[in-house]
């Protein structure tokens, strides 16, 4: 049987309706991943103890002391205008910023950076040699960006993270908490769009 005019134009306008329906929902779809993107960082709760906020407004002098801090590692405070690349810092590494190392890293907490800072003094060699390869996995893990392990001599436990305001103290290295604390605090900074 042939279609009529009517039959074909009624049959065209269907399709267009139905191809309309498919765009404009895959739109809506599109524009609700979207919205989640963006809406789920700012729900999801920071991971680790928070740490007050020290006064940081102002860069110093680089080579002057950035402390007293109110928590060690620092998770805030004064520092310098510039900060450390992502990477992982052996002690052989520090010296050429300096005494005061943690007014670069500082900076870079500042810019939605979380540290890795650990201390082989309170764990035996070989125990040292199997967590900065846990650590590296990690940071592999999380594609290297926004993320510093940095040898620190005066903490207590073989590995405390930081990232903006909070800090995760780890008497033992555990791979799946520190992926928790990079995903729930990188970027959660005052500058998180600086590099």
């Amino acid at each position: 049987m042939k279609k009529t005019t009517k039959q074909k134009i009624r049959s065209r306008k269907k399709r267009q309706r139905i191809r309309s329906y498919l765009i404009g929902g895959g739109i809506g779809i599109a524009l609700l991943v979207l919205i989640i993107s963006l809406v789920r960082p700012a729900v999801t709760r920071a991971a680790g103890e928070t740490i007050a906020a020290m006064p940081s407004s102002q860069h110093i002098t680089q080579g002057t002391d950035p402390g007293p801090f109110n928590s060690d590692p620092p998770t805030s405070g004064q520092h310098y205008p510039d900060g450390m690349d992502a990477g992982f810092y052996e002690q052989a590494d520090i010296e050429e910023y300096g005494p005061y190392p943690e007014g670069y890293l500082i900076h870079s907490l500042e810019h939605g950076y979380v540290i890795f800072w650990y201390n082989c003094e309170v764990i035996s060699e070989v125990e040292c040699t199997g967590l900065k390869a846990e650590i590296k996995v990690v940071m592999d893990d999380a594609n290297n960006f926004k993320v510093i392990a940095f040898p620190w001599k005066s903490i207590e436990e073989p590995v405390v993270m930081t990232s903006w305001t909070r800090l995760e103290r780890m008497e033992t290295f555990n791979a799946d908490q520190a992926e928790d604390f990079i995903s729930r605090n990188r970027n959660r900074a005052p500058e998180p769009q600086a590099s």
